[in-house]
């Protein structure tokens, strides 16, 4: 299926701003990848969670993976198809009834081999009462290599389960990325989740949360910096298809040289699911004139009790900012530095104190000192 799926143009809705004529995708030769914090884990139903190899689990938990593996994220475009057909590394979360994560699991992958492609699959189950953390970072092992990494992340919020996920793209700034993430949640689930998308050329991540049952609610957080030539694009889509739903989502994005980028946003509010409450903003900081952004929220709206807002906004310093703080006598690129952090950190104060709050606001520290080093 995946030779027979032609690539997406211009003329295909969601992909009017990412130009894919350069993508030669039978130049790539398969990547062995690395992975670091996957483990064979137990299948004990009273036991700790299992974090191993999908491959493997594929064969020592056959019941899971059948049952979830391509439920969440089908087959409805050439780069998941090509996934599923090519995928030889992966990883499978999964967290028993009534199990709580005292720590965070981290998984690290990464993309060895110049001009290769790695087609990643994750799957992280958590059954009804279950509480964990996952945190997922994509890397190049070059930060020179060419290359292509395309993603599929399939989320699974059992009923009154508690998911927290750090989904963050590093990955070599000649890197083309793609990657379909999904979530769905049940009955009185909650997700958090916080996307940082920092490196790749260019490409598109499509990040899908589907409130599936009556309670459930997610927050969704995203962060993304370019600088150069990159170009970022991201869809996010809020589904809610049960009564009584909550989800809010924030990107924020900052831009320098001429790099661009480009989200669109939709909610989408099902029949039948009343007392719905949702909201989506994204805002853009550009630090360049030859810098570009393009925001655009969306609503389909199917039921007449519902409160969905949304907002967008693409601007540069405000001047004001950078007038008042080089008044009091601070130089203008500590001063400007202070506004640009000020416009992230926002995004930190959005997640609870503990270790998220913390690894996103270093996060966004380095690679704020990264874009701003030859400003």
């Amino acid at each position: 299926m995946a030779r027979e799926l032609e690539l997406p143009t211009a003329k295909d809705k969601g992909w009017e701003f990412t130009d894919l004529s350069g993508l030669d995708l039978d130049s790539y030769t398969p990547a062995p990848g690395t992975v670091e914090g996957v483990s064979q884990g137990t299948d004990s139903d009273d036991g700790p969670p299992v974090v191993m190899p999908l491959a493997e689990a594929a064969g020592q938990l056959s019941e899971i993976v059948r049952e979830r593996f391509g439920s969440v994220v089908p087959v409805s475009d050439p780069f998941v198809a090509r996934n599923e057909a090519n995928w030889r590394n992966g990883a499978l979360v999964y967290v028993p009834r009534g199990t709580r994560l005292e720590q965070p699991l981290e998984l690290s992958v990464i993309h060895d081999g110049d001009g290769s492609e790695l087609d990643w699959r994750t799957l992280i189950v958590l059954e009804e009462g279950a509480d964990a953390e996952v945190w997922e970072r994509y890397r190049s092992a070059n930060s020179e290599g060419e290359g292509l990494f395309n993603g599929v992340v399939e989320l699974f919020v059992g009923p009154g389960a508690n998911l927290r996920y750090v989904c963050e793209q590093e990955l070599s700034e000649r890197t083309w990325v793609f990657a379909t993430q999904r979530a769905e949640l049940e009955r009185d689930a909650s997700l958090e989740w916080v996307a940082l998308g920092f490196g790749s050329a260019r490409g598109k991540v499509r990040m899908e949360t589907k409130l599936g049952g009556p309670g459930s609610s997610a927050k969704v957080t995203g962060a993304y910096a370019g600088a150069g030539r990159q170009h970022l694009d991201f869809d996010t889509t809020q589904e809610h298809a049960a009564a009584h739903t909550t989800s809010d989502l924030a990107f924020r994005g900052v831009l320098a040289d001429r790099a661009t980028a480009v989200w669109r946003g939709m909610i989408r509010v099902d029949p039948g699911a009343q007392q719905t409450d949702a909201f989506q903003e994204s805002r853009n900081l550009l630090l360049s004139k030859r810098a570009h952004a393009d925001a655009i929220p969306g609503l389909e709206i199917e039921a007449n009790d519902v409160r969905c807002t949304h907002a967008a906004a693409v601007a540069q310093v405000d001047p004001e900012q950078l007038y008042y703080l080089r008044s009091r006598g601070m130089p203008e690129p500590q001063a400007k530095r202070l506004i640009i952090d000020g416009f992230l950190q926002e995004l930190a104060e959005r997640t609870a104190e503990g270790p998220i709050r913390e690894a996103l606001s270093d996060a966004l520290d380095r690679r704020l000192a990264e874009i701003l080093s030859d400003d």
